[in-house]
């Protein structure tokens, strides 16, 4: 193994049980990294059923997992084998600790989930603490309403692991904006180790586009975006609704649906669409910060990637946060119009025509983000090729003892 160390790897674990936020995420750090770097190669491990539907940067590729789904109760299932989720767990845990064990990063950096889905990293975590490898855990800038995630991480007995494998806990945010650990009874050494990067800034590609989508983005329209979709139903409808009610909202309308929006819904929504001269639909593509970039303004439901979206391409914005399985998106839509970043609508007022037809006119003379000036908003991705450089120039020996990090 020696004799090519010097090409430097990092591997990147996205745990990815349901949407794209995940994904999405890593593969934006994964390609910054590479294009500061051209001495380094990046494995993704994922668990996402449409990864190869991305494109990805030369030195960058990835190791699909099995997938698994998280239903509305709470309880995981093997998303497209019939077979025990158990047993798809147990090969997820040991395709990603086999993986990391030939391809041997000199960094690993998980996503979200200190120990994985289900402590499925774990095994991986104490391979990488017995080489030496430098341990990084990512974290957005929200995760939860703090005694839900207090809860959770003390269910799953999370916060030990904070202090026992990881060297340093990028926040993909700013403090001013939210602590992701607000609440956690975290220790002081753990705290010490937390790095705000700020937001993650993207940049856009020109995506594939048939003749009609062209000629539609060709002129202002406002996008309508989801994410992935699985839970995206709520604001399709209220969009459609607003436009059934006023058809004469001065921006047309692309509602992009989302790979994961169960197909009944698709139909449904598409076929009300149809009906709607301003309102156009498809169900995905894989460059959708093409279309955020080339639109006039946004609607969406706040998640992190299409938040920071909302940033780099400086689109006024309405968000109509979801609340339900978690507070995430409302915490951060909150924030933001509190800031002056963008207009947030709560779900139960957006059902209504009337105010929701009012609030997408409001948004043609909306300002625009770059409105507020909030010291490093997006320096996210310097500072996380900072900060990986840091580590991967001081190589195996740099991370701290591990006798200094058990039980800190």
């Amino acid at each position: 193994m020696a004799g090519r160390r010097h090409h430097r790897r990092v591997l990147i674990y996205s745990h990815d049980s349901f949407g794209l936020g995940h994904l999405r995420r890593c593969r934006a750090i994964a390609h910054s990294l590479v294009d500061a770097d051209p001495a380094l190669s990046i494995l993704i491990l994922s668990g996402s059923p449409i990864i190869g539907s991305f494109d990805f940067r030369a030195r960058v590729d990835f190791v699909r997992v099995p997938g698994v789904i998280k239903l509305r109760n709470g309880e995981y299932v093997s998303l497209n084998l019939h077979i025990d989720i158990e047993e798809t767990l147990a090969m997820r845990s040991s395709i990603i600790r086999h993986t990391a064990d030939i391809f041997d990063p000199y960094m690993l950096i998980v996503d979200k989930e200190p120990l994985g889905l289900r402590g499925e990293v774990r095994d991986t975590l104490q391979l990488m603490q017995r080489r030496r490898a430098t341990v990084i855990l990512g974290l957005r800038d929200v995760m939860d309403d703090p005694e839900a995630l207090e809860s959770e991480w003390e269910r799953k007995n999370v916060v030990p692991a904070l202090s026992d494998y990881y060297d340093e806990i990028w926040v993909y945010g700013l403090p001013q904006i939210c602590d992701p650990l607000a609440g956690l009874q975290v220790p002081a050494s753990v705290r010490r180790r937390m790095v705000y990067t700020g937001y993650l800034r993207r940049n856009a590609v020109d995506p594939v586009l048939t003749p009609e989508l062209q000629e539609i983005v060709a002129k202002p329209f406002m996008l309508v975006t989801t994410g992935g979709g699985g839970d995206g139903d709520a604001l399709v409808d209220m969009v459609l609704a607003a436009y059934e009610h006023d058809p004469a909202i001065p921006l047309p309308a692309l509602i992009v649906f989302g790979p994961f929006m169960p197909p009944e819904q698709r139909i449904g929504f598409a076929a009300r669409a149809a009906e709607l001269p301003n309102v156009h639909a498809i169900t995905f593509n894989a460059r959708l910060e093409a279309l955020i970039a080339r639109a006039s303004a946004v609607v969406a439901m706040g998640g992190y990637n299409t938040f920071c979206e909302i940033l780099s391409f400086d689109k006024p914005a309405l968000i109509i946060p979801r609340t339900v399985p978690r507070l995430e998106q409302y915490i951060r839509a909150q924030r933001a119009e509190e800031l002056g970043l963008s207009a947030m609508l709560p779900e139960e007022r957006g059902r209504d025509p009337r105010i929701m037809a009012v609030a997408l006119r409001r948004l043609v003379s909306q300002p625009p983000p770059s409105s507020v000036v909030i010291p490093g908003l997006l320096d996210g991705m310097p500072n996380v090729n900072r900060l990986a450089k840091k580590w991967l120039d001081r190589g195996r020996g740099a991370r701290f003892p591990v006798r200094a990090r058990v039980g800190a």
